[in-house]
């Protein structure tokens, strides 16, 4: 079966692949839903929840239910409500789930769930990699619902109120309402891997959501709650998680060795692989998702990871996508041939690329450049990908902003402006990559994991001194260094050499340089001159800086057709995917601000 879908896979492009699988898709679904069984129920879902409402109850169900079905793609599997009225001021409340199951199909994880004595009702989007241990910790004192994940959330707010957050380790998005003292309170996890959205509406109610989807039309002002933050009654976002590193005057001095880097991103990994459904890998081609999938396989082969658990066959299947004899097609290939994963080229055209950027605008939400290129290619994979039954997919988010890997790098003055670039990329993360894994993969109800953004693995190394990161001070001149040489086993190899020392590419620009071109063409002819001249005045906020930049504007206004949605799109200008202050590195970024890789291709050899 798995050939004749390979066999697809090389010789269709996009759509025609998911018109061929279509009569094998229901067949796979249903084998993968009658093999599922147990306690351990993991989901990614879409949350939504209304704090304050002068509704009555019957009437607040109607709405929420109304609202919740908008992102209803993010958890396709089951919904879940509870209504009730705050003993304190008369107010209606509601908390409504979208679940995507990804272990068990049984009522035991449904949420919203509840604490032992009924006290705390909340909701929680995410995965909790350290819940076991939580599990342990308060087995005397707690009785558990099932093996949901999920309950560590109320377990840890109920023995430590906000404070209990800092002992979860994982993804989450969560929201709690507190009978005892008829409060409630919101958190994000530390870096924003799971989006959450915050509204007021017109009476004063308190909205949050998953996505802006949910609430855009519902409020008077919205914005997204800051990742490793909570938000209470008093609307005021508080942050529960404060590294040393977010300081920009803190330089580490620590030097480590690259073998530790290798270990605690082989735990990272390990922990990103807990669930019970099957789970995939993307190979973009680039050294960081390589190193991610091969790591995967060799705890496959060591029986660390076991794929019965899994419910899978005996293989790991691979992804990528890109045009035609795109870079990142036949560097994936390599990749996917030496550590042994079944592997899926997914071809695509500019023109079916074109045709997905309304509904790509809508699931991400954004009109950013740099996340719409990107995500129309990875928003058409995971298409392909969920119709395989593959639930989880593992990639490499996170190390090009941890390790300094961006072209631009190169030009970094000193450590210390190294060091606090690193920083903001990494803070910002959640505005565009993490944006984009989540909503462009969650449009299929996918779950992506970034083990390179495991908490503990990142404040490890965001704790490494700068130099040992920097391109000017390694032998090749190249950037990540530090992690290409932590990989580097002659003996057994974890990857191609010449990927491990593979020049980055941006994800946009890997798929295919056509890709990019053909978008600016497109837009050339959709964006007339005498629209652009007028741009400051149809679009007097966030007024777009090209004319690519000006049609998705257009799209995403038409979905969301409020300047506070609006706001809540990144808007600043950028070199090869910099932030702001990095353009006073060097003057022509100052004149060249092109969000492509190709905008600083020649910078690796100015230290050579």
């Amino acid at each position: 079966m798995y050939f004749f879908f390979f066999f697809f896979f090389k010789q269709k492009t996009a759509y025609e692949m998911l018109r061929s699988l279509v009569g094998s898709e229901m067949c796979i679904r249903d084998r993968y839903q009658r093999r599922v069984h147990g306690d351990n129920i993991k989901q990614m879902c879409g949350i939504l929840a209304i704090f304050g409402s002068r509704l009555s109850e019957k009437e607040l169900r109607r709405l929420i239910t109304k609202l919740s079905r908008r992102q209803r793609q993010r958890g396709p599997d089951r919904s879940g409500l509870f209504v009730g009225t705050n003993q304190k001021d008369g107010t209606t409340f509601a908390l409504a789930f979208e679940r995507l199951a990804i272990v068990d199909t049984s009522d035991a994880g449904r949420q919203p769930l509840q604490s032992d004595d009924g006290n705390v009702i909340y909701l929680a989007n995410g995965e909790i990699y350290n819940h076991q241990e939580i599990r342990q910790r308060y087995a005397n004192k707690h009785q558990f619902q099932g093996g949901s994940d999920s309950e560590a959330v109320g377990i840890v707010y109920d023995e430590q109120g906000v404070e209990g957050f800092n002992n979860l380790i994982g993804m989450f998005g969560t929201v709690i309402f507190d009978r005892r003292t008829n409060t409630f309170v919101a958190a994000r996890d530390h870096v924003g891997i799971i989006p959450l959205y915050t509204g007021v509406g017109v009476n004063g109610e308190k909205f949050f959501s998953s996505e802006l989807k949910g609430i855009w039309d519902q409020c008077v002002k919205i914005d997204t709650l800051q990742p490793g933050h909570y938000i209470q009654d008093d609307w005021v976002q508080r942050p529960w998680y404060q590294p040393l590193w977010h300081n920009l005057e803190y330089v580490p001095t620590r030097q480590v060795e690259p073998l530790e880097i290798r270990e605690r991103l082989t735990r990272a990994v390990k922990s990103h692989l807990i669930g019970d459904v099957p789970f995939g890998v993307i190979i973009s081609g680039g050294v960081d998702s390589s190193v991610i999938a091969a790591i995967a396989m060799r705890l496959v082969r060591s029986g660390e990871v076991n794929l019965k658990t899994h419910h899978m066959e005996p293989e790991v299947h691979s992804f990528c996508i890109g045009l035609e004899n795109s870079p990142d097609l036949l560097a994936a290939r390599k990749v996917a041939d030496f550590i042994g994963t079944k592997h899926h080229e997914i071809v695509f055209t500019p023109d079916e690329g074109i045709d997905s950027i309304d509904e790509v605008v809508y699931y991400t939400e954004t009109f950013n450049q740099t996340t719409i290129r990107a995500s129309t290619p990875l928003f058409l994979m995971t298409r392909i990908i969920k119709s395989l039954g593959i639930k989880i997919l593992l990639s490499g988010e996170g190390a090009d902003e941890i390790f300094g890997g961006y072209l631009y790098f190169h030009k970094a003055p000193n450590e210390e402006e190294f060091q606090k670039e690193t920083v903001r990329k990494v803070r910002d993360l959640h505005k565009y990559d993490l944006l984009r894994g989540n909503k462009a993969t969650q449009a299929w109800g996918v779950e992506l994991r970034p083990p390179f953004l495991d908490r503990e693995f990142l404040d490890f190394s965001m704790d490494i001194d700068p130099r040992q990161k920097m391109t000017q001070n390694n032998p090749r001149k190249i950037e990540k260094y530090i992690l290409r040489e932590a990989f580097y086993d002659p003996e057994n190899p974890y990857i191609p050499e010449e990927i491990l020392w593979r020049q980055k590419e941006q994800f946009s620009d890997g798929v295919g340089y056509g890709w990019v071109d053909s978008l600016k063409e497109l837009t050339n002819d959709k964006v007339t001159d005498e629209m652009w001249e007028n741009r400051e005045t149809t679009y007097p906020v966030s007024t777009p800086f090209s004319k690519e930049m000006y049609y998705y504007r257009s799209i995403f206004e038409s979905h969301f057709g409020n300047e506070q949605c609006v706001r809540t799109v990144p808007y600043n200008r950028s070199v090869a995917c910099s932030t702001e202050y990095a353009l006073a590195w060097d003057e022509s970024f100052q004149k060249n601000t092109d969000e492509s890789g190709r905008a600083v291709l020649g910078l690796s050899l100015i230290h050579i």
